[in-house]
């Protein structure tokens, strides 16, 4: 039984995640804390984090690491397949029509109105992570309850990223290291 749920779980997440890995994590957020609490929030920040850092698609990555976690290597093949399914199938559709109708104003339309839409979603995702990773999961009430370690943390990758434009390895490595030195110094 759990592997036809695994399985009909991310068939679903392949299905609706329409604008790759980034958009399928508040999906797959849905299915796997909220729906059938296989995982709790921070254990999927923590799959979300390693599938990020795992080569390969995070949708895929977060769906085999989710197999493993709920029923092992069994469940990572199911839930691994149940994410590629949909994907194999809509684009060998999609490859045709696109083809055939490719000339088509409509179909160029039709394009343009999908990409605010995925952006939006991917906003979704990244304030979702951002909110979980420096507050806990919601807006803070007082300074007490923020991450002070986190914040400092995300603010010195940003910076890292953005002004000197360090590499994103580095800035992984480098705030990765920074967690090994700041949480155990502070206690938490």
């Amino acid at each position: 039984m759990i592997y036809l749920q695994l399985f009909l779980s991310m068939f679903q997440i392949g299905l609706f995640s329409v604008g790759g890995g980034y958009v399928a994590i508040p999906l797959i957020q849905h299915q796997v804390v909220e729906l059938h609490g296989w995982l709790s929030a921070t254990e999927f920040t923590d799959i979300i984090t390693i599938a990020e850092m795992t080569p390969g698609p995070i949708a895929i990555n977060s769906a085999t690491f989710v197999g493993i976690r709920v029923a092992g290597i069994p469940g990572a093949l199911v839930a691994t397949f149940g994410c590629v399914l949909p994907s194999c199938c809509i684009v060998l559709l999609l490859a045709r029509l696109y083809y055939k109708y490719r000339s088509l104003n409509a179909m160029q339309r039709i394009l343009s109105g999908l990409r605010p839409a995925v952006v939006g979603m991917i906003a979704s995702a990244g304030l979702s992570i951002l909110l979980l990773a420096l507050f806990g999961g919601q807006l803070p009430s007082s300074f007490q309850q923020v991450n002070g370690p986190a914040v400092l943390i995300f603010a010195a990758a940003l910076l890292g990223l953005r002004r000197f434009r360090l590499s994103p390895l580095r800035v992984m490595a480098g705030a990765g290291a920074a967690g090994l030195l700041l949480y155990p110094l502070l206690g938490l």
